[in-house]
């Protein structure tokens, strides 16, 4: 299985571009696109209520909640799909993960803004797991106090790790295209203590 470094200062990545071949990513972009209970959520943006630009779900194999962007989201069991996704992925990571943060983006407009996935409930030095279906998308990095960017594309079937002290350095985005893009499924991966 081919991988690479992402040689980043203050940063653990490890991506995977091919981590599930093609016929099996197309069957479980199908099947999570038709079985996951997908929402829109409504957040709060400069004091404004607005709906997420794309559709969520959360699955776990606890009743833990998740708090993200003012948000409190309720967790649904493991699906068969899930689990099997979520085993494949541990082959290659340090932990066992509860939880799986799910993300639709339906075309080019739909998006996720600057962040850090350093929620208090999910620990020091985080390790997050991120599963791509669907549509390639740009993928951008940024550090919080240097000048300094990076791009990746997440293609279809594809793995990225980041893990270390990635969270505490640099934000992460999934900004909006132009271009005519197709349906991509976003799964993070993810221990909530």
């Amino acid at each position: 299985m081919d991988s690479e470094i992402i040689d980043l200062p203050d940063a653990e990545l490890l991506y995977f571009p091919h981590f599930f071949p093609e016929t099996e990513a197309d069957t479980y972009f199908e099947n999570l696109l038709s079985d996951i209970e997908w929402r829109q959520e409504k957040i709060r943006l400069f004091g404004k209520e607005v709906l997420q630009p794309r559709l969520t779900a959360l699955y776990a194999n606890n009743n833990k909640t998740y708090t993200y962007s003012g948000l409190i989201l309720q967790p649904e069991n493991f699906s068969k799909e899930l689990h099997q996704i979520k085993t494949a992925v541990e082959k290659v990571c340090t932990i066992n993960f509860s939880t799986c943060l799910l993300n639709l983006y339906r075309s080019g407009q739909d998006s996720m803004g600057w962040h850090a996935d350093d929620e208090k409930e999910l620990g020091v030095n985080p390790e997050i797991a991120s599963v791509s279906f669907g549509a390639e998308r740009i993928f951008h990095f940024k550090h919080k106090t240097k000048n300094t960017k990076h791009k990746l594309i997440l293609k279809h079937g594809s793995l990225l790790i980041m893990r270390g002290s990635t969270q505490h350095f640099w934000k992460h985005q999934l900004p909006k295209s132009r271009k005519d893009i197709g349906s991509r499924i976003n799964l993070t991966f993810r221990r909530i203590i």
